[in-house]
């Protein structure tokens, strides 16, 4: 399969790597100047979950091909889409007259109708799913990630028939399927937890410093305890992490948090600690939304005036 990836950001890399090793072809598609800017090669230092403990450590330097246009008459059978949500509309309007017929894989989030954000790109040509990876660049190096688990759903009855060649990309390059019933509630449960870390994130200036804060990660379950009241008047289904984040005193997300899923000695915690993604879009979404919805978010509201375009 031929695929072309959007942007050079660390989701995409680290899957084109992988595709690339599973006998893929794959190239980039960057902004005009960044081509030059980020040269001929990417440096990994990937943490590889698909492979066995003693080989999972990836140190490589990995040549790509980079264009900076689309050209309408290309012959992508695939085009993976892995960017932030704020850069979904102006990624689209590039996109959709230069799509032919390739299948289009949204890999990101959405807080809004997915199927509404996509527009004009078809329907019918469109794949959704959610990547199990993360990471950050610091200067030409990738630190990152590779879960094995990747998530997939569809808004259409039975999975079309590009969904399932999409799928069967993944399982032939050594992932793990795990279908949502309900795409549009899980998005909305996870995007929910990413606006309670931003909220973090903006107060104290950066990932590493929530990961490593016992009161930045008391602070997320308390977010989600607003947010929550948010999911609940959209009418979504409450997944397992959400409830238990929500439910749980405060404090003891933040046992948790600290002692298992951002144990210092994690993947998770490395990961967050090289993560340098700009951050407020989701927060402002969701405080968007909560006004809608006459949900009062007081924590949210804190941290609104630290949101800069």
């Amino acid at each position: 399969m031929k695929i072309l990836f959007f942007g050079r950001g660390v989701i995409g890399t680290q899957y084109a790597w992988a595709f690339e090793k599973a006998g893929h072809t794959v190239e980039f598609y960057v902004r005009e100047g960044r081509k030059e800017q980020y040269g001929s090669h990417v440096n990994l230092r990937i943490w590889d979950a698909r492979r066995s403990k003693k080989d999972r450590m990836v140190k490589e330097k990995w040549p790509i091909v980079t264009h900076e246009e689309i050209k309408e008459n290309h012959d992508y059978d695939l085009i993976l889409m892995s960017v932030n949500s704020a850069q979904v509309s102006s990624a689209v309007k590039y996109l959709a007259p230069r799509l032919g017929n390739a299948t289009v894989l949204f890999f990101n989030n959405f807080w809004q109708d997915p199927r509404i954000a996509a527009q004009p790109i078809p329907l019918s040509q469109i794949v959704y799913g959610f990547p199990g990876a993360g990471g950050g660049y610091e200067g030409d190096t990738l630190y990152g990630g590779l879960y094995k688990m990747v998530q997939f759903g569809t808004f259409e009855s039975e999975p079309t028939k590009r969904d399932l060649e999409v799928r069967k990309l993944f399982v032939d390059a050594g992932f793990k399927i795990m279908v949502q019933k309900d795409l549009q509630s899980w998005f909305w449960n996870h995007y929910a937890l990413n606006a309670a870390m931003e909220v973090e994130v903006l107060k104290s200036g950066s990932f590493e410093n929530v990961v490593s804060s016992p009161e930045a990660l008391v602070g997320i379950g308390r977010n989600m305890k607003e947010i929550i009241l948010l999911l609940k008047a959209k009418n979504s289904k409450i997944d397992v992490i959400t409830k238990l984040i929500s439910n749980l005193p405060p404090k003891a997300v933040g046992f948790l948090m600290r002692n298992v899923i951002f144990s210092p000695r994690s993947m998770t915690y490395s990961l967050m600690v090289h993560n340098h993604a700009k951050v407020g879009y989701a927060v402002q979404e969701v405080l968007s939304d909560a006004r809608k919805h006459g949900i009062k978010v007081p924590r949210l509201y804190e941290v609104e005036s630290l949101i800069t375009q």
